[in-house]
């Protein structure tokens, strides 16, 4: 209707860098940060950010280029996610877990031209380092917080942004489509790969984080969740657009959580059911009495209904919420229905262990046939593969036009995830594709018979993979570590499991010990896949 055209007054690119420009403007005086003894508000924040945005662009960064980051959860690390992406430069947080030989393949494929380091990473930095032809300028963080540790290159953190202008005049990108930021995928199947956002899809996700948790103004936010995976699911834009606190903590120990909670009154925090499973089980010396009840965002692997039912017993109201790397981090989330409050706590727990619906800011959720991309009736029975479509769906695979290609097959993005599809919409995982166990021809999902081992008194944590079997083809095998002074046999554990489930879907095998996790409390399955053929 009219010829009408885009004009500065009525269009500008979206763009999650926004957000702490307005917060300057609205909290200048308010915390952003808190660390130990550091602390510093809006104002300085937004400072912050521009001097070291000048001081990139001093030393030729510029857009496009890469600026890798390694670190824990630390103000640097908040910095960047500004800075880095206003002289139009594309953030990549490293994993902190990753070995040298990883460290190196990603600085090399991402082709970082600076690199940030926290000293406490110095030795396996410099082992990377060593394996490239053309390696990075380094910069050290050396945290007052940290263990300390060796210095890499010829300039530290703070007198690196000292060099830059606190009234550096950036710009948002012409096109919101611009690279933001380049997040390597965990490596739960042992391939990690270069997943690219964009600034218009981190500005959607920072405000869905808003509307699907219902986050107040002015929030403080404890880091649990590493703010290098999914950029901390855009969080630090989230915290920007709200004016919230961050709380940032090194290193996530039971203690140090109830000590922030008591002592800087955090109201929230995220993470996987394993830091979750941390809070439920520490020493009473580790625990203070919660000044309110807190509030938590989950996701990663779907969390056991008996974890959910005894968090809410202890004072912690939980959010459950399911995404991917290719996702920005979260994008549906289990959002609640007031009359789920009449049911019983077990039944509250069950229903909020479903991954649930789209974000707001997701277009479209499915599950569907694999295959002929057909969704599967709502019937909550028949089994499918959830898709995606969206402005929160990736740019696609840095240098992997194939695996971009297969992951946007037919329009939608495949997560490869196999769930199903409720009547009320709602979707529930049952595994990811190649966790599926195919026992005689009958599909028994993992998920379910770890939720019935985690309800066993004496189990701390549990996770099933298929082993090979000449008979069945495939039997569930699982891998359990107990409580510490808890005891439970293998016969024990699998006797239960065939008195809370059908008899077939229970393990033919349990092994005991700890589970190999990724850094952002993901259980390696393909390394407990390997570990069954030696049994």
């Amino acid at each position: 209707m009219g010829d009408f055209g885009a004009k500065p007054a009525n269009y500008t690119p979206l763009s999650p860098l926004s957000f702490i420009r307005r917060a300057a403007t609205v909290y200048p005086k308010h915390p952003a940060v808190m660390h130990g003894d550091i602390q510093y508000d809006w104002a300085t924040a937004y400072a912050r950010a521009r001097r070291l945005a000048s001081a990139l662009q001093l030393q030729g960064i510029g857009k496009n280029s890469t600026v890798s980051i390694m670190a824990p959860n630390v103000p640097a690390l908040f910095d960047a996610h500004h800075g880095v992406p206003m002289c139009g430069a594309v953030l990549n947080p490293l994993n902190t877990r990753l070995d040298a030989d990883a460290i190196a393949l990603t600085l090399e494929h991402s082709e970082a031209k600076i690199v940030l380091t926290d000293t406490e990473f110095a030795p396996v930095m410099e082992t990377a380092l060593t394996k490239l032809a053309d390696p990075p300028l380094v910069i050290d963080i050396d945290d007052p917080l940290g263990p300390g540790g060796k210095r890499l290159g010829e300039i530290e953190y703070e007198a690196f942004i000292d060099t830059g202008d606190p009234f550096y005049e950036w710009s948002l990108p012409s096109d919101e489509w611009d690279a933001i930021s380049l997040c390597y995928t965990s490596g739960t199947t042992g391939n990690p790969k270069g997943v690219v956002y964009h600034h218009r899809g981190a500005y959607l996700l920072a405000l869905g984080n808003i509307m699907s948790w219902s986050l107040p103004q002015q929030p403080t936010y404890l880091w649990t969740l590493p703010m290098f995976h999914c950029d901390g699911w855009c969080f630090p834009w989230t915290l920007a657009a709200v004016g919230g606190t961050s709380v940032c903590l090194r290193k996530v120990e039971a203690g140090a959580i109830f000590d922030a909670i008591a002592e800087q009154n955090v109201t929230h925090l995220c993470g996987a059911p394993i830091v979750l499973n941390m809070l439920l089980n520490a020493m009473e010396s580790e625990r203070r009495p919660l000044p309110h009840r807190v509030s938590v965002m989950t996701a990663a692997a779907p969390p056991p209904a008996p974890i959910l039912r005894a968090m809410e017993e202890d004072g912690f109201d939980v959010t459950h919420v399911y995404g991917l790397t290719e996702v920005y981090g979260p994008a549906v989330v289990c959002a609640w229905h007031e009359e789920w409050d009449d049911k019983s706590t077990e039944e509250r727990a069950q229903i909020k262990s479903r991954q649930g619906v789209a974000y707001p800011v997701l277009e479209d959720l499915i599950v569907a046939d694999p295959e002929t991309g057909k969704p599967v009736p709502n019937d909550g029975e028949t089994l499918g593969e959830v898709f995606m479509r969206g402005n929160v769906v990736m740019k696609g695979y840095l240098k992997n036009k194939p695996a971009t290609d297969e992951a946007f097959t037919g329009g939608w993005f495949h997560t490869g995830d196999l769930g199903v599809w409720h009547p009320d919409n709602y979707v529930e995982l049952k595994d990811r594709s190649k966790d599926i166990i195919i026992s005689g021809g009958e599909n028994i999902s993992t998920i379910e018979i770890e939720g019935v081992l985690y309800s066993h008194p004496s189990v701390f944590e549990a996770a099933v993979v298929a082993k090979q079997d000449d008979h069945w083809g495939e039997v569930p095998c699982a891998f359990v570590t107990l409580h510490d002074g808890a005891q439970a046999t293998e016969a024990e554990l699998i006797a239960y499991c065939r008195e809370n489930m059908a008899h077939y879907k229970a393990p033919k095998y349990v092994v005991f010990g700890s589970l190999p996790k990724t850094s952002t409390g993901k259980v390696q399955k393909f390394e407990l896949r390997e570990r069954t053929r030696l049994i």
